[in-house]
């Protein structure tokens, strides 16, 4: 009766999410391709290729689960992976870093659109990366005797509480999926309070996240396009970030170069404005030019390159942390040995932010103004740059090893699946529970 209700509200609420879909594609055209997966319509696959289905919903959790793609990829070399997503920014980056995968955008969770989805991919598995729960998906996947698991997972105050406005199906969803892999302690309680049976603690898939290659390479040649003076990065800024960003500059005196990258691509012409209005000299990282001695900020307005700036420059701020987004991902800042400052808010980023900070690798600063006294006190102190640098490298070393843990869970469902079967691996059973198909 729960799910029949929440079903009937989404069927309600359907007009007013295409109009939103719609209102959407004025800054990002995107969203008006592929209409028919988000209302269930697919093509059924042709061959028997067993499929790990992996969800992930935009591009933090598709560039999350990058090390355990890997892993699945040499433990499994005969099954073919599916990425879905809700944003085309997830799926563009799936395209990228996962060519051979098939990629689609889950279905909105109504009934007909979850079984047209599962009868179409058949998936042996499902994981679904960090916060999301879908209650038609998984009740669906689970009536298909389909082990669904939740891994990567956190759960912020602010996810905690809308959930909890669905107390009863939030409870039967988590009790509905095979295994749940939370990042830390925190994230397990917070799980074990909305009614999770039982959660382990695996850590922070986004600790194995490796870099490529070429990155010394890469940020080298970076740096020597945007020139030797000292030079600070913000990171994955949010809306209304900026303006608090180009205040903090201002104070951080002459001499200094920002690099601007805004979360979001649909955002790099809009933050381009900006500086135009506040009369700021920037140029734009697509001109591919050498920064001019006299230009203050350098746009980042390019993709998959946050490597490349954190690398090429001396301290980086963690942006949608001045504001109350909840921070965003500071892990790889650290991999790469860089001094790390956060803003107030980093709820979805609560223990890796506060290890960093114990451990002296990042910094919290509390406005613009606290943000731009700790710049230009860290670009005029190379040892102390060096010493949190280091700092951050060795708290980015010392927290690996999620990959493994995540791995034995899935292993132990697929293997208990195929037992249960009687077939090869590929089948579906979850692990260590009862069918829960209607009799006859």
């Amino acid at each position: 009766m729960r799910r029949a209700l929440y079903s009937a509200a989404l069927f309600i609420a359907l007009p007013v999410t295409l109009v939103y879909l719609l209102w959407r594609s004025r800054r990002q055209p995107e969203y008006r391709l592929h209409w028919f997966e988000r209302l269930g319509r697919f093509q059924p696959r042709s061959n028997g290729q067993p499929l790990i289905w992996i969800h992930a919903v935009s591009v933090g959790e598709t560039r999350a689960a990058q090390p355990l793609v890997n892993a699945l990829r040499k433990r499994y070399p005969d099954h073919q992976l599916l990425f879905t997503h809700m944003t085309p920014t997830g799926r563009e980056t799936a395209r990228e870093l996962y060519p051979q995968a098939l990629r689609s955008y889950l279905p909105y969770d109504f009934p007909f659109a979850v079984r047209r989805f599962l009868d179409a991919y058949r998936p042996a598995i499902g994981i679904i990366m960090e916060t999301e729960l879908w209650p038609n998906v998984i009740a669906a996947a689970r009536q298909r005797e389909i082990p669904v698991l939740l891994v990567n997972a956190r759960m912020s105050e602010k996810s905690a509480r809308g959930y909890r406005r669905l107390a009863s199906l939030t409870r039967d969803a988590l009790g509905d999926l095979t295994a749940i892999g939370a990042q830390s302690e925190h994230d397990r309680e917070a799980l074990t309070a909305l009614g999770a049976p039982a959660v382990t603690v695996t850590g922070n898939l986004k600790f194995d996240v490796t870099l490529p290659e070429n990155t010394d390479a890469q940020a080298q040649a970076l740096r020597a396009l945007i020139g030797h003076r000292p030079s600070w990065v913000a990171a994955s800024t949010r809306e209304g970030e900026e303006d608090l960003l180009l205040d903090a500059l201002a104070l951080t005196g002459s001499g200094s170069l920002l690099v601007l990258v805004p979360r979001h691509p649909q955002r790099f012409d809009e933050v381009a404005q900006l500086l135009a209005r506040r009369d700021v000299n920037y140029q734009r990282r697509s001109a591919n030019q050498a920064v001019d001695a006299r230009t203050e900020v350098f746009l980042g307005d390019s993709m998959g390159e946050l490597h490349r700036y954190y690398g090429a420059t001396d301290v980086a701020f963690i942006g949608g942390s001045l504001k109350p987004f909840g921070g965003q991902n500071l892990i790889e800042a650290c991999a790469l040995g860089k001094p790390v400052l956060l803003g107030p808010y980093t709820f979805n980023f609560a223990a890796a932010a506060q290890l960093a900070i114990d451990c002296g690798a990042a910094i919290r600063v509390k406005d613009a103004r606290a943000l731009a006294i700790e710049v230009k006190r860290l670009l005029a102190a190379p040892d102390e740059r060096a010493r949190r640098g280091q700092a951050a490298l060795e708290f980015a070393r010392a927290h690996r090893g999620a990959t493994t843990k995540t791995m034995a869970m899935i292993e132990a469902a697929l293997d208990a699946a195929a037992a249960a079967s009687g077939s090869g691996m590929g089948s579906s059973r979850p692990q260590g529970r009862e069918s829960r198909l209607p009799p006859g």
